[in-house]
């Protein structure tokens, strides 16, 4: 079993939704957790499919929350925006893109793979300094508020997995399979170097 916690960073494209829910699960749970977006912009559902509301990585969740407030406060509390850019404000000031972040992981975990695609070649696109290795796993979860909450606690169950392993490096191929099985999504894994 590793000797500190595990480092584990949960991306998905804006950083709201399910890397936040996982965020907030795993941190709860005691997981040293970052969580990330690796999109150019964060962008929410608007009025329409076509209209999303387009924010700038650096805005805060309180101003995004009083932003969507102001342009039409029943049509966000119904869709549940409000309740997740509230919950969100409360474990972090703002979304942060994974692009922008120097800091080393044990774990990185995805959410959908155009998002690891994004992941694996910021990687590999960094100069290797210290060849510690760095696991990069993805589950795909649906971009709504319920499977946001089912993946954050599939993604909990497999970080509690692996810290419980004797060896991660040989063992996390077979835990992946059972994850697999059992949660009939399939996985991508690779492994990446800093």
């Amino acid at each position: 079993m590793p000797s500190h916690p595990l480092r584990v960073a949960v991306v998905c494209s804006s950083n709201q939704n399910r890397s936040m829910e996982a965020h907030n699960i795993l941190s709860k749970r005691g997981f040293d957790v970052r969580s990330f977006g690796t999109g150019s912009h964060v962008k929410l559902p608007g009025p329409a499919p076509d209209k999303p509301n387009v924010y700038d990585f650096k805005t805060t969740y309180e101003q995004m929350y009083n932003d969507l407030v102001r342009k039409d406060k029943e049509l966000y509390t119904q869709n549940g925006i409000l309740h997740m850019l509230d919950r969100n404000k409360r474990i972090k000031s703002k979304p942060e893109r994974f692009q922008s972040c120097k800091d080393k992981f044990d774990l990185v975990i995805t959410c959908e793979e155009r998002v690891y695609d994004q992941v694996l070649e910021d990687l590999n696109s960094r100069e290797q300094e210290t060849l510690q290795p760095v696991h990069v796993i993805n589950v795909d979860i649906q971009d709504n508020h319920e499977e946001a909450t089912l993946g954050a606690f599939l993604i909990c169950e497999l970080c509690q997995c692996i810290q419980h392993t004797d060896d991660m490096e040989n063992e996390i191929d077979e835990l992946l399979q059972e994850f697999e099985d059992k949660s009939n999504r399939p996985f991508l894994h690779t492994v990446c170097f800093y």
